[in-house]
């Protein structure tokens, strides 16, 4: 089957990590048996959050993106379209990128005739696949940012989302939860696909000093700063306790101020964005993974680092955390917001005999290599195609 992909997020020139979920997903699909094809929806207009100073570097990055590309073999085109400002009308983007994505999905469907539409989040992909009226089954996933987000925070969101999902063949949940969502939503048919990840065959050394280590965008809703407050808890019964943040985002600033107030700055190393592999390898070295987010509808970043060993913290009432732990052990689950908790539950795992720390990091990455492989989402994924198809 010709499947060809849409999506918002997927890496680019200036920024090869943003969306690799979906690249990663887009290639388990390709090795389970689809041709896949990529078509990016790029608004070449930095973000409102860019600080005035680099506002024209990123303007000349994102304009510099080229039309084509090939990554990890996949073919890849960027379709540029404009839209006003995120706050006031993300939930009305599928309008503005419908018109130029109508016109490049119907130019590749001569040359490169497709069977499927598989479109990443209902706004904007799934809307703006919706408007350009194509005659083919149209599959999509929903990542969470449709439900907790776009449906309940921006104007015309809600109907956007239902159009999308009402109108879809099948709707790809990557949780139970997020598929209870989409059902109350309007999803006729849904299907639960997991996002997975790579098993190291080989790991990296250790770092010297016992680590904490979080990956994720720095955002409000992942929560690294209550991380850091739980290591200021533990200051003195670990004292050689650390802390990696991977990553980079808007509370960086933030972040860093509050590490400087706490005293911690020879404790808390701010390594920021890393390539993939680079993010892995980090993550790797470290003891334990903490990233007490909210809002999370699956959490990759998790099952990475159970599959390097890292056992990892995680919020209690997250859909993605929960399913993971009923998967099988390597995770646990804190109340969002309880410092205290968090630290004791660090405590807990810091405590640990080397034998128990052992056993623990090996169940760890059993229970990804058992339910959270890329294989197993690829075969998922082309399951999900031949329903929609069906």
């Amino acid at each position: 089957m010709r499947v060809c992909v849409v999506a918002e997020f997927y890496p680019r020139a200036h920024d090869p990590v943003i969306g690799i979920w979906a690249h990663r997903q887009a290639m388990a699909a390709r090795d389970a048996g689809a041709e896949v094809r990529v078509v990016v929806l790029h608004r070449p207009i930095p973000p409102l959050a860019t600080p005035k100073r680099e506002m024209r570097h990123a303007l000349g990055e994102l304009l510099r993106q080229p039309r084509h590309a090939t990554i990890d073999g996949l073919p890849v085109d960027y379709v540029r379209f404009l839209a006003p400002p995120r706050p006031r009308s993300y939930g009305s983007w599928g309008a503005w990128a419908a018109p130029t994505l109508a016109l490049h999905l119907r130019r590749l469907q001569r040359r490169w005739p497709f069977e499927l539409i598989h479109a990443h989040s209902a706004v904007p992909s799934g809307e703006a696949v919706r408007r350009a009226r194509l005659d083919v089954p149209v599959v999509v996933s929903s990542h969470g940012a449709d439900t907790f987000f776009t449906a309940t925070n921006y104007a015309g969101g809600l109907k956007a989302v239902q159009d999308v999902y009402g109108s879809a063949s099948v709707v790809l949940a990557n949780s139970k939860g997020i598929e209870r969502a989409v059902t109350k939503l309007g999803a006729r048919r849904t299907s639960v696909v997991r996002l997975g990840t790579d098993i190291p065959l080989v790991l990296p050394h250790k770092r010297p000093d016992p680590t904490l280590v979080t990956v994720a965008h720095l955002v409000g809703r992942k929560r690294q700063g209550d991380v850091i407050r739980a290591l200021w808890i533990l200051r003195d019964r670990h004292p050689r306790l650390r802390h990696l943040v991977v990553g980079d985002g808007p509370e960086r600033g933030p972040l860093e101020t509050l590490t400087k107030q706490l005293g911690l700055e020879d404790r808390v190393e701010f390594a920021g964005q890393l390539p993939n592999p680079q993010a892995l390898q980090a993550a790797w070295s470290g003891h334990l993974f903490v990233l007490p987010s909210v809002d999370e509808a699956f959490g990759v970043a998790y099952v990475e680092a159970m599959a390097g060993g890292l056992p990892a913290i995680a919020c209690l009432g997250e859909p993605g955390p929960a399913e993971i732990e009923e998967a099988g052990p390597g995770i646990s689950l804190v109340a969002p917001g309880d410092i205290p908790a968090l630290a004791s539950a660090i405590d807990r795992e810091l405590s640990l005999s080397p034998r128990e720390q052992g056993e623990r990091s090996a169940r760890a990455r059993r229970t990804v290599e058992r339910h959270f492989t890329w294989e197993r989402c690829g075969r998922a994924t082309v399951t999900a195609y031949e329903l929609a198809l069906r």
